[in-house]
């Protein structure tokens, strides 16, 4: 079998060099535009690699899919046993965590990071597992595909016409200390796919004609190699850092974002992902500030909106925001008073949904922000492209 080459720096042999520098644990994570590039596979072989040369490394968990490359692969290395969970009835397995910090191998592989885990788990999401495991200071080799990732949700609706339930936060990728990309072009892939190496022969010809079309998978690899050049910048920035022996320098303030939350947000999550998204490309902090005007006192305010508030602001933390709540009757002054502070030069605000004659009675938040005088830039996210990120495929974009 010819596996995938991967594209990425640094190469695979320094991780054990990263292994040794601190004691919590190091997270390398292998990442492929879609099913079938060659991740577990990669992971297995480099467990192999790691155990010739006298590493305790073990399998904490792996998903084969049935595929007999990838089973075989697996030969004599350890794995720690799942976990059997009961949940409505049926017993379900799921990656034994307490286990593996048990056995406290030197590295553990653990297999689709941003898998759900059976209710009764530790954790909701195995990326949760993971964090534990680093925590106690196990390095850990995982793997995701770029759709996973949480900020491209909304993309991958709009662009494929398919809705990804299992999201990963983009911080975690963020963090890793190595990121390698299998790549591989989108025709080597749906040949892979039809010599019945990623799916059972039955799902095949509907694999084909849905999600592994030509285009949709050219799509994956453009993300997913942009996703590893963003890791590849920041690795590159580190190494100069410490080549320099100098002190981490101050992260660029021009480059800092402020996305704007009201207390009413119906396209929140649009507004969310593009700023982390931004953030990310960027490598900068990037804040969410909702400022609680006296009308929405926590007395006055609607309990259904309440709700909708705290899980948009769950939501912004879980996406690696830093959520700050501001108080005050001047929206815009206390925005632009922060951003001073913070050294904040980007605002993304959503479009205004009042209408004509009560723009003209006062101006909105967005107009007073844009006639701001700190230099502050001022992004206005359309509604009409958060309705069609909502909608899906064939919605009018703005």
């Amino acid at each position: 079998m010819t596996t995938p080459k991967p594209a990425s720096l640094p190469e695979e042999s320094d991780f054990l060099a990263l292994v040794q520098q601190r004691e919590r644990g190091k997270l390398k994570v292998y990442i492929g535009s879609a099913a079938g590039t060659g991740k577990t596979y990669r992971m297995l072989n480099e467990a192999h690699d790691l155990r010739r040369r006298d590493i305790d490394c073990v399998v904490g968990f792996v998903e084969t899919h049935r595929r007999i490359d990838t089973e075989a692969q697996i030969r004599d290395l350890e794995i720690v046993p799942r976990k059997k969970i009961e949940y409505r009835g049926v017993t379900l397995e799921e990656m034994d965590v307490d286990a593996i910090i048990a056995r406290c191998p030197k590295i553990a592989i653990v297999d689709e990071c941003a898998h759900t885990n059976v209710p009764g788990s530790r954790h909701r999401k195995r990326w949760e597992d993971v964090m534990d495991l680093l925590d106690e200071g196990i390095n850990v080799i995982t793997a995701v595909n770029v759709q996973h990732l949480e900020s491209l949700n909304d993309v991958i609706q709009r662009t494929l016409g398919v809705t990804v339930r299992e999201t990963i936060p983009d911080w975690v990728i963020g963090s890793a200390d190595q990121v390698v990309n299998l790549d591989i072009s989108s025709e080597d892939l749906r040949q892979r796919l039809e010599d019945g190496k990623i799916y059972a022969p039955e799902k095949i010809q509907s694999a084909l004609t849905n999600f592994f079309t030509a285009e949709n998978l050219t799509t994956l690899r453009e993300l997913a190699l942009r996703e590893v050049a963003s890791s590849v910048d920041r690795t590159r920035e580190e190494i100069v850092r410490r080549e320099e022996q100098g002190p981490a320098p101050e992260r660029k303030t021009v480059d800092r974002i402020l996305v704007a939350m009201s207390s009413s947000p119906p396209h929140t999550a649009v507004l969310l992902r593009k700023g982390s998204r931004m953030a990310g490309r960027l490598n900068s902090d990037w804040y969410c500030v909702y400022v609680q005007t006296p009308d929405e006192a926590a007395d006055k305010i609607d309990a259904t909106l309440q709700r909708k508030l705290v899980d948009n602001i769950q939501m912004a933390q879980t996406m690696g925001a830093e959520v700050v709540k501001l108080t005050g009757e001047n929206v815009p002054q206390a925005l632009s008073r922060f951003a001073r502070e913070k050294g904040v030069t980007v605002i993304l605000v959503g479009q205004s949904r009042r209408s004509w004659w009560q723009k003209l009675w006062r101006a909105s938040v967005i107009e007073q922000l844009v006639n701001n005088r700190l230099g502050l830039d001022v992004l206005v996210v359309s509604l009409d492209e958060a309705r069609a990120d909502a909608r899906g495929p064939g919605a009018r974009r703005a």
